[in-house]
């Protein structure tokens, strides 16, 4: 067995609003040069750091919009979200909460804070993801997974917990399905709790602390807020918090196939993107106000 060593530890960019209800820092794709294949299957990533909104009795979000090719999918750590997709997806998600929408060969979806939420205000704080689907499946039938804190399988770690989204922790299997080998897993530890991980060499594998502070492999420090990017020469990391922290781990075998996205659509090719504007243009996405 052999170390994961760290690539990169990136802090958190300037922020920017996605519709009025999402203050985000993006760091899949980054400016740092962390583009859509060094981290495949994971090509975006919005994280919504802790932002206080006040409160509105208009929610606050992004209105209707087009997807293909990939899945998105949001993990609420803070605030609670509405999503709605013409697909019949939908419902509500607060803290824990994960939901996980295959857009696949096409839905159109909207999110919104959640209206109670909404009017009373407070605290919000979210991941989303986009996970890119092979070539053979970007063209599947849409479908939603609501997931609940309840189903998260919690692993025992010293001083802590390790909650399983997707893929597996020692001997427990996550609560997500997916189409390719995807590792998404929450490390709750108080200070001096520490957790282990073993992926794959060739997997593509990152953090992000998402509350406290954690120490990596018994060296390097990693504060709230940051990205922390490891290298495909190994194995094993550890992380041992030195503070009460949430970490949020990703681990995916990449899927070694071109890349074109543009927007809200993820293809292989600049025929398939332009085939996809054409077929939201025709209203082959669905339907939803």
């Amino acid at each position: 067995m052999s170390t994961k060593s760290i690539q990169a530890i990136y802090p958190p960019g300037p922020p920017h609003f996605v519709g009025d209800g999402f203050r985000v820092h993006n760091f899949i794709p980054s400016r740092q040069g962390l583009d859509m294949q060094r981290m495949s299957p994971f090509i975006m990533m919005d994280y919504g750091a802790k932002f206080h909104f006040d409160p509105s009795d208009t929610p606050r979000g992004v209105g209707v919009h087009p997807h293909r090719g990939f899945e998105t999918v949001t993990i609420a750590y803070k605030g609670r979200v509405a999503h709605h997709d013409s697909a019949g997806g939908g419902g509500i998600i607060s803290e824990g909460d994960v939901q996980w929408m295959t857009a696949a060969s096409g839905v159109l979806h909207k999110e919104y804070h959640e209206e109670e939420f909404s009017k009373s205000g407070g605290d919000f704080q979210m991941v989303q993801l986009w996970v890119n689907l092979p070539a053979k499946d970007k063209m599947s039938a849409p479908k939603y997974q609501a997931i609940e804190n309840q189903q998260i399988p919690r692993v025992p770690v010293h001083l802590g917990e390790v909650e399983v989204i997707a893929g597996s922790y020692k001997t427990a299997q996550g609560a997500a399905s997916t189409f390719t080998p995807v590792n998404l897993l929450n490390a709750k530890l108080s200070p001096g709790g520490k957790a282990s991980f073993d992926f794959p060499a060739e997997y593509n594998t990152a953090l992000v602390v998402i509350d406290g502070e954690i120490r990596v492999n018994g060296v390097e420090l990693a504060p709230e807020n940051h990205f922390v990017l490891f290298d495909t020469d190994g194995t094993q990391f550890e992380i041992e918090a030195t503070e009460e922290s949430v970490v949020l781990i990703l681990s995916g075998e990449p899927i070694r196939e071109p890349i074109a996205a543009h927007g809200p659509f993820v293809m292989n090719s600049r025929q398939e993107i332009m085939q996809a504007f054409e077929d939201f243009e025709k209203g082959k996405f669905g339907y939803l106000e």
